[in-house]
């Protein structure tokens, strides 16, 4: 009988609605796990943000960083930098301190409508893989400082980088992703404006399409592509794209599904993962207990499923399935928050995902 996997993973609650929404993704987590032999998780709680000031003197402290290196992967809350008293607010954010150090390069945002919700477009499933190092983004683009500069107090400027490493790579995860869904990619760029940078990112896409000769592949210009979305989003598959085009574009696509706040997200490079919901801290709504903890726990799900591929233990594959399953069919029975229109509490849905998880 083969030994079960142990995994270790990093919690790190966050700010805002964090310290709600990841201790309920653990335990939707370990309700799964209760039900099985093939997987053990050792959790490890690091602080990071406000938590990290109070007790570190710093959002990001170096202790919780040199933790995460020797760990499987890990679960982020949202950060809500901007309420961090200065210099902290205008340095990089804990999350963007976490990709940068990791490489996490890619940043995959499903988007897929929820049976018993009031989606937009009621039948979208589909995927943004978005390159996650480079582009406008000052807190990622510059190998040393910030991309943003100010010659003069009335000048603002800031620099894209595009490089051929980047994009051949993202290209590749969105193939191999499409490879096993419907088989279809649309490359979104602004080349007829952006020539040389969204231009080089759209034609080494192309180019890495010619690998990939069971994937369709077509191209859009983001402004087009996302009005296409909102007419008939359930038309496409996998959507990969620059750095901020893919920001835009996942939050887009999460509400169009029902709501940001089921909008999972999943930060990868080739070694190292991190469960981010992709919707922010949500402070104006911390501590009332009526947060959506979907995103949180389908994007640990995700996580599992990473780790499946990593350590070709299917184990984690059914776990995340037992979990996504789970919460479709809570949802299914009318049981969510009031983002998506119900009166659940967190605790209320998670309890109602955890006894669903039983039964299974």
């Amino acid at each position: 009988m083969t030994a079960p996997l142990q995994l270790r993973i990093g919690v790190l609650h966050g700010d805002g609605i964090g310290p709600e929404v990841v201790p309920a993704a653990v335990k939707v987590i370990d309700a799964a796990l209760a039900a099985q032999s093939e997987v053990a998780i050792a959790w490890q709680r690091l602080p990071i943000g406000h938590e990290a000031i109070a007790v570190c003197g710093e959002p990001t402290p170096a202790t919780t960083l040199e933790a995460l290196d020797i760990l499987d992967a890990w679960i982020l809350g949202p950060h809500d930098s901007a309420s961090y008293p200065e210099p902290w607010r205008s340095q990089l954010t804990p999350g963007g301190a976490i990709r940068k150090r990791f490489d996490l390069f890619a940043n995959i945002r499903p988007a897929r409508a929820l049976t018993g919700t009031d989606a937009v477009v009621p039948k979208m499933d589909l995927v943004v893989v978005r390159e996650n190092t480079e582009g406008f983004y000052a807190d990622r683009n510059m190998h040393v400082g910030s991309g943003e500069f100010m010659p003069t107090p009335d000048l603002a400027m800031a620099v894209g980088v595009v490089t051929r490493r980047a994009c051949e790579r993202i290209a590749h995860e969105a193939f191999r992703l499409a490879q096993s869904r419907r088989g279809a990619v649309t490359i979104a760029h602004k080349a007829n404006v952006l020539s040389m940078t969204t231009g080089l990112f759209r034609d080494v896409c192309l180019e890495v399409a010619q690998q990939y000769p069971d994937v369709a592949v077509d191209h859009q210009h983001i402004d087009a592509l996302a009005a296409h979305l909102v007419r008939h989003g359930d038309s496409f598959d996998v959507i990969v794209t620059e750095n901020m085009f893919g920001d835009i574009l996942s939050d887009l696509t999460g509400e169009l599904a029902g709501s940001i706040g089921i909008a999972p997200s999943l930060n990868s490079s080739d070694t190292k993962a991190m469960a981010q919901a992709a919707h922010g801290a949500a402070p104006d709504i911390a501590g009332l207990g009526i947060a959506n903890p979907v995103a949180t726990i389908l994007s640990s799900a995700m996580l599992l499923r990473w780790l499946a591929i990593k350590h070709d233990r299917p184990g984690c594959a059914d776990l995340a399935s037992t979990i996504e399953t789970a919460v479709d069919t809570v949802i299914t029975d009318g049981i969510y928050t009031a983002d998506l229109g119900g009166d659940a509490s967190t605790g209320t849905f998670v309890e109602a995902v955890t006894t669903t998880i039983a039964r299974l």
